[in-house]
């Protein structure tokens, strides 16, 4: 089968495609694919072809049908030189037996060992902010991020240094996904100075993770943490025994948890305060109640109930500014989408960012309007909203996320306000998770709450 009518997109230029455009000004290019109408574009990467998925329908079908549009395409092709095969990368054929191992590991019976321990790292945090002190923000929920991820995955923090090593590490290799991505592979095995340091961090990671692993399965104590479930999961495996993972599958998972899950939740996180800075009068609806709930103590699990609008806050932050933005799929046998033919072997593109501002899907699409939420049917069921994938394949790591996000920017609130954004305007970087480069914030304590906190009343 040949493929079928599928309109090229405009302005590539060769030998490279497009992918002049999607280095330079990614967010610029997908929204001017959804601006031409079309549900189907074809663009060029290098000698490649891809095709993009504009249409929430469409998109929808592409990702509750995973036996014909698998895990592959350039993004997750390049992402298993460094992950693996795991729950996050790994092909229809091998996912449902991996996510009925690792859904135990983000169960509701281990949310409240995991729920304590992101408390305490955010309560950490924010205990050391001063009054008028300038906060980097965009480093400030890294480290926040991969500090919550070692104590949830290791129950413990590492050494300092090991700590700020891994946080390198994750950096260079987030970076350095999306640029390989685009690139020929034989430019990506250039000894070049970026080649040279992705490989030095992508090995170091795995050796960290491999560390671990092996030190903990001597031990065999269960900790309640994330290595815990995994080393204790089993299925059965169609005869009398059950079948766990080995510890090399093991190191696959956990270092796909921790790139993806400190990058993105740092990102998340980083987007939700820069839209609280830029409209401070939903930062003070924010502000009156952490207040009324937390009193200036760090918010745990059992609050988020009774915290809507910081839950609302945090899926508009989704929908904006999502941290996975683009993805990519394969298609495993002959079909049609959208009423074009599909070879096997085409590459498919879906961008959440390109579907959430869709005006045919969100009133006001690139207004941030927490409100939107507060609904009986809220958008977040909507197909279009796609922060966390959708059918079979959708994140197993949702509401480890989402309750992360949720008591870390509560607590924020609920001590500091953030009103005051300080020096260079902000923007996007171009990488595999949509982040800032750098949002400075002057903090002004929260008043009584603010107190209460300093002075150490955790209720």
């Amino acid at each position: 089968m040949a493929e079928s009518g599928v309109p090229p997109a405009p302005g590539a230029f060769r030998p490279v495609g497009h992918a002049v455009a999607l280095l330079r000004d990614p967010l610029a290019f997908l929204s001017s694919l959804a601006d031409a109408g079309e549900d189907l574009v074809k663009i060029r990467i290098g000698p490649g072809t891809a095709v993009v998925v504009c249409d929430p329908d469409l998109a929808d079908r592409v990702l509750r049908d995973d036996h014909t549009f698998d895990k592959g395409g350039p993004l997750f092709d390049t992402a298993r030189e460094v992950v693996g095969d795991n729950v996050i990368t790994c092909p229809h054929s091998m996912h449902r037996r991996q996510r009925r191992l690792i859904q135990p590991t983000f169960g509701h019976s281990r949310l409240g060992n995991y729920g304590r321990a992101m408390t305490a790292e955010a309560d950490a945090m924010t205990a050391a902010w001063r009054d008028g002190q300038v906060v980097d923000m965009s480093a400030e929920t890294s480290r926040l991020a991969t500090q919550t991820l070692m104590a949830t995955m290791f129950s413990g923090a590492l050494a300092p240094h090991v700590r700020d090593r891994a946080l390198d590490d994750v950096t260079v290799v987030v970076d350095g996904l999306y640029r390989r991505m685009l690139m020929p592979p034989l430019l990506n095995r250039v000894p070049t100075p970026g080649n040279r340091r992705y490989g030095r961090a992508h090995a170091s990671l795995r050796e960290l993770m491999a560390t671990i692993v092996a030190q903990r399965r001597i031990d065999g104590t269960d900790r309640g943490d994330l290595v815990s479930a995994m080393l204790a999961a089993r299925i059965p495996d169609g005869t009398t025994t059950t079948a766990g993972m080995t510890d090399s599958q093991i190191c696959d998972q956990l270092t796909a948890f921790f790139i993806a899950g400190s990058e993105t939740t740092a990102s998340a996180l980083t987007w939700a305060l820069h839209l609280l800075v830029t409209h401070p009068d939903i930062e003070e609806r924010l502000h009156q109640e952490t207040e009324r709930v937390l009193h200036g103590a760090p918010a745990r699990c059992r609050d988020l109930p009774d915290l809507p609008l910081t839950g609302h806050i945090i899926a508009e932050a989704l929908r904006l500014y999502p941290p996975g933005w683009l993805f990519t799929r394969t298609v495993t046998a002959d079909t049609r989408l959208g009423g074009h033919d599909l070879p096997a072997g085409t590459s498919l593109i879906y961008s959440p960012y390109l579907l959430h501002r869709r005006n045919d899907l969100y009133e006001h699409p690139d207004r941030f309007d927490p409100d939107r939420w507060d609904l009986p049917q809220p958008p977040r069921r909507h197909r279009a909203f796609m922060a966390f994938g959708a059918g079979p394949r959708r994140c197993a790591g949702e509401a480890f996320a989402v309750t992360e996000l949720s008591l870390a920017l509560a607590t924020i609130a609920g001590r500091w306000r953030i009103r005051h954004r300080v020096g260079k305007e902000v923007r996007p970087a171009v990488a595999m998770a949509l982040r800032l480069r750098e949002l400075r914030i002057r903090v002004r304590s929260a008043g009584r709450g603010g107190a209460r906190a300093a002075a150490g009343d955790h209720r």
